[in-house]
């Protein structure tokens, strides 16, 4: 667990600097794509999960 969240520490922290500096490129997107590998493995996913569940229940509730 601790080299989990190490590596979601420094995925996030790559992923900020990636983006501050540039725009997004393919190497940038895969570091992404890692990050959400890592983070998927942590104890915040399933509060992740609920979340995007609930954006996902109010945007399908608006009446545009």
């Amino acid at each position: 667990m601790a080299l989990s969240v190490s590596s979601v520490l420094i995925l996030g922290i790559a992923i900020f600097l990636l983006t501050r500096k540039s725009g997004l490129k393919v190497s940038h997107a895969a570091v992404c794509a890692l990050f959400g590998f890592y983070l998927a493995g942590t104890t915040m996913a399933p509060g992740i999960r609920a979340g995007g569940d609930m954006i996902a229940s109010l945007v399908s509730g608006l009446n545009l």
